[in-house]
């Protein structure tokens, strides 16, 4: 910080104590964000009947007839182009990663992300990122050099895509989260967890499979 670079100056006691203070709860506030950062998103919305089944391995599931419409999730993304999910990937299978690249596990589930989306592409089933909590675009770009991700982000810094998630749907509201959009664009899945190769596949294979 540049206050140490200064040159030493006097202070009173009771002013001394006020700036500890405030650099005492900046601390604090600092580091709860950290605490929470791989957790809680930090946004509101999508609450009331979801009409889901969560499973015991962590993967929540609407039955087709249930689902809600996927919101519109649109703007820039990394690299500077314009996305508009329900546009671009009309009649596809959607699968939208939330990840951070400050998130220790979204590190940990990259790889299988990139796996799956290579073997399912020809299949109909495209990948989407959402990469967010990454006040700056570099870090977030340097992720995805490193995991060699193909597949698109869009840049949302603040979390505001996460409130375009209606009441009564499969929000995803952690850090990492994954939903899968049917056809139709439709939510038929959701997990608020890092997943490994198998999980994923479980959350797509079914959605694959309906006519």
């Amino acid at each position: 910080m540049s206050v140490a670079c200064r040159a030493p100056h006097r202070i009173d006691s009771s002013s001394h104590r006020r700036s500890r203070a405030a650099l005492l709860a900046a601390g604090a506030a600092v580091a709860a964000l950290t605490l929470s950062a791989c957790s809680s998103g930090g946004t509101s919305g999508g609450s009331g009947n979801t009409n889901f089944v969560a499973g015991s391995d962590g993967i929540a599931t609407v039955k087709k007839a249930d689902r809600k419409a996927n919101p519109s999730l649109d703007g820039e993304t990394l690299d500077g182009k314009k996305l508009n999910i329900a546009e671009d990937y009309k009649g596809k299978i959607v699968v939208i990663n939330v990840w951070g690249s400050w998130c220790a596990p979204c590190r940990a589930e990259a790889p299988n992300f990139v796996k799956v989306a290579a073997d399912t592409k020809a299949k109909g089933v495209e990948f989407v990122g959402i990469n967010t909590r990454d006040p700056e675009r570099g870090p977030a770009i340097q992720f995805e050099k490193e995991h060699k991700v193909p597949y698109p982000s869009l840049h949302d810094p603040s979390g505001k895509l996460m409130l375009r998630f209606p009441k009564g749907s499969l929000n995803p509201n952690f850090i990492p989260s994954t939903l899968v959009v049917d056809r139709d664009g439709k939510i038929a899945a959701r997990s608020q967890q890092p997943l490994d190769e198998e999980k994923l596949r479980k959350m797509i294979d079914p959605v694959l499979a309906e006519k």
